[in-house]
């Protein structure tokens, strides 16, 4: 067992239990004649591709170095996937009263395809810093994505520095490991070793503006004027996903509670476990509040919006696949192409 262990069931189950919802849902939908099912079955195809994806990265993430960073710029593709997704069933259900019809309700998909593009961007920028010419990387490639969780500490017993030990950290728990593995990667390749500062601030902006942009509609329509056929008893879900939301986001940068009893948590209840959980149970809490909006507001909003069409969704999801892929191969060749430093030149 292994730190990682709790980190790959804790989605690989989850991912099931969403395999069923979506499954039961396109058995009770004519696909082919209910247009204003789309967006809810997009959305859910989305919510079983990202659990799938975090747990086959957790999983082969040990197989080498370049496998590890490769397997989490495809997490973080998947999440920017669920991400759109989210936003597609918030347009087409969830969007206040006030807010439909109007130039934001048009452009709001749009842009949260260019968000993912972003997003991915700059998670992969995060994670994968080798030298000086990624700052150039990043001015030419605004559209790139994907964070990294891991940071490399030289340390021994009691806090002395000691070269012959590392400890690895992924948004957990710490397990010591030797330096001479050989998979075991340069500190002169991570954003983190080098600016970790920047790096945090990056990997944070990169998940959170997303999430800020989607929301939106749901802050809008929960703190100022909701509408009439949007005071229903989704708002409670909407609410109840927004605090299990800000709870995993707390969890995924406060690095609690290993922080407060280091090596207690290494297997067991860190924070990146803890964070999967309430992702999970925010994702379920989305669900429910988008399934609640598409029935209650269903009269009222055929009558007021059209419906997205086949060409609109899938023209959205493509170019989010697209791009995404775009930035993982573009990030992926260069962990290729870039030597490891030689610092042994320093020694001698």
């Amino acid at each position: 067992m292994t730190n990682e262990t709790l980190n790959i069931w804790t989605h690989l189950l989850p991912f099931w239990f969403f395999v069923w919802r979506f499954v039961t849902a396109l058995y009770m939908t004519d696909i082919k004649n209910d247009s204003y099912s789309w967006p809810m079955l997009v959305y859910m195809c989305t919510s079983c591709v990202y659990p799938l994806v975090s747990s086959c990265a957790h999983t082969f993430s040990s197989m080498s170095k370049n496998a590890r960073h490769i397997c989490y710029f495809l997490d973080y593709g998947a999440v920017n996937l669920f991400s759109l997704g989210s936003a597609i069933a918030y347009s087409a259900y969830t969007f206040p009263d006030a807010l439909v019809c109007t130039t934001f309700h048009d452009y709001y998909v749009a842009l949260a395809v260019l968000n993912t593009t972003l997003s991915t961007g700059l998670s992969c920028y995060s994670r994968l810093h080798q030298n000086s010419h990624s700052t150039k990387s990043l001015g030419a490639w605004l559209c790139i994505h994907c964070t990294g969780f891991l940071t490399l500490q030289s340390c021994g017993p009691r806090g002395r520095t000691e070269p012959s030990t590392v400890h690895l950290s992924i948004d957990a728990g710490t397990i010591p490991v030797p330096t001479t593995w050989p998979w075991l990667p340069n500190q002169h390749w991570f954003l983190e070793i080098k600016k970790p500062i920047l790096c945090k601030v990056i990997r944070i902006l990169a998940f959170a503006y997303p999430y800020i942009w989607d929301s939106l509609p749901i802050f809008y329509r929960l703190f100022l004027i909701p509408g009439e056929s949007a005071q229903n008893e989704a708002s409670l879900y909407h609410q109840k996903h927004m605090i299990m939301t800000l709870l995993a986001s707390f969890l995924y940068s406060a690095h609690l509670p290993e922080r407060l009893a280091p090596g207690r948590f290494d297997y067991i209840g860190h924070s990146h476990q803890l964070f999967h959980v309430c992702v999970i149970l925010a994702t379920h809490l989305q669900m429910e509040a988008i399934l609640l909006d598409k029935t209650l507001r269903k009269e009222w909003l055929l009558a007021t919006s059209k419906p997205f069409s086949f060409s609109q969704i899938a023209g959205a999801i493509l170019l989010c696949i697209i791009f995404s892929l775009g930035n993982i191969i573009y990030f992926s060749a260069a962990l290729y192409r870039t030597p490891e430093p030689e610092l042994r030149k320093k020694e001698t």
